[in-house]
């Protein structure tokens, strides 16, 4: 199928998009308290550059303008944020902001509904382009060789139906799929990206994660977990005398081992989530079942199985984006989780699990 040319979708606008996404991040800065630094003030020029050329779509014989912007740095370097201003200010109804782990559920699903004829993934794609012009992507990361795949693919059908792409990500295009076991498979994509996108690294800039004083904490962490008295999981929770103990869920038609589970709170063992072969999808399941979630038994984990490591990781993933309250146990401390040889994306885990706040038995009351 040929590409369609990105229709004019802001007629009657009295602002150039350009300037009206600089405002509004201006204005976000202000409002939050936050100050930022150049990186982040080019990052979200060249993302309303961008925007705007691509809305204006190909004119006579000039070039036309790349198929997305995809921007990577470090982990706290303030990509979520300059996300967050782009798509809120961006000036068109048919936008989506979506997280890696939640898009490939829905991806699998749409292409379920084209089961049994010729290249369901196309279909889906299309479908997605029918309803979406622009694309924001959060946190794009490819482990996986199904995820590699999907994705690949998933990327040349949406650039040729017309969708815009703005990506985060903590990679450059070319570190997107280490694992030389399926890095073929993924390298069509890598070329599409670079050859397509206009790719900007934000790694100028601070780190605002290592600010003391400006962390949101979304929960705790825990430790020595030996050193807290019985029942304090349950009391942190808030579960009372109705909830549900050493229980086990049908998830996705497997079985899921639950030590506590209240109306709104669930708490597990490291070993049930992370050491059986639960997939994403049962952890999306989980983080929308249940709004707090209490995990025991955390391990130092740069002494794990990769694929451990990699369920964990998914793991505070999902919860994070989906706004989950987290409690995390372990005999070990914070810094000592990732001693040993940690998974490839640790920097990220190891960031977000720096925003729990951390609880010693001394602090418990």
């Amino acid at each position: 199928m040929t590409s369609r040319e990105p229709a004019p979708a802001v007629d009657g606008l009295a602002e150039a998009v350009g300037p009206r996404i600089e405002r509004h991040f201006e204005a976000l800065l202000e409002a939050r308290g936050y100050r930022a630094d150049a990186a982040q003030r080019t990052a979200i020029a060249r993302l309303g550059q961008w925007l705007e050329a691509f809305l204006a779509g190909r004119k006579g014989w000039l070039r036309r303008p790349p198929a997305g912007l995809y921007l990577w740095g470090g982990v706290g370097r303030g990509k979520s944020f300059v996300m967050d201003a782009f798509f809120a200010a961006a000036p068109l109804a048919a936008k989506r902001r979506v997280h890696f782990h939640a898009f490939l559920q829905e991806l699998q699903g749409r292409m379920a509904a084209f089961a049994g004829q010729p290249d369901p993934l196309a279909l889906a794609a299309r479908a997605l382009a029918e309803e979406t012009r622009l694309l924001c992507f959060d946190e794009f990361h490819v482990h996986d060789i199904g995820d590699a795949i999907l994705l690949g693919r998933l990327l040349k059908v949406l650039v040729e139906e017309g969708v815009g792409l703005a990506c985060t990500s903590n990679y450059h295009p070319d570190g997107l799929c280490p694992n030389p076991l399926y890095r073929e498979r993924f390298k069509p994509a890598i070329g599409l990206i670079e050859k397509r996108f206009e790719v900007f690294n934000l790694d100028a800039g601070e780190d605002y994660r290592q600010r003391q004083g400006e962390l949101e904490a979304w929960g705790s962490y825990c430790w020595p977990q030996s050193g807290f008295p019985e029942g304090w999981v349950e009391a942190r929770l808030g579960v009372g005398d109705t909830a549900q103990r050493d229980l086990e869920l049908a998830v996705n038609q497997h079985p899921l081992r639950v030590r506590v589970a209240g109306d709104d709170s669930a708490w597990l063992e490291f070993d049930e989530l992370c050491r059986r072969p639960h997939s994403s999808a049962d952890f999306l399941w989980l983080c929308r079942r249940f709004q707090r979630l209490a995990i025991t038994g955390v391990p130092c984990l740069g002494e794990e199985a990769i694929d451990v490591q990699q369920r964990f990781v998914n793991l505070v993933d999902i919860a994070y984006d989906a706004g989950n309250r987290l409690l995390l146990a372990s005999e070990a401390s914070p810094d000592e989780l990732c001693r040993g040889k940690p998974h490839m994306d640790f920097s990220r885990t190891r960031s977000r699990l720096q925003q729990l706040r951390p609880l010693q038995p001394d602090q418990w009351n």
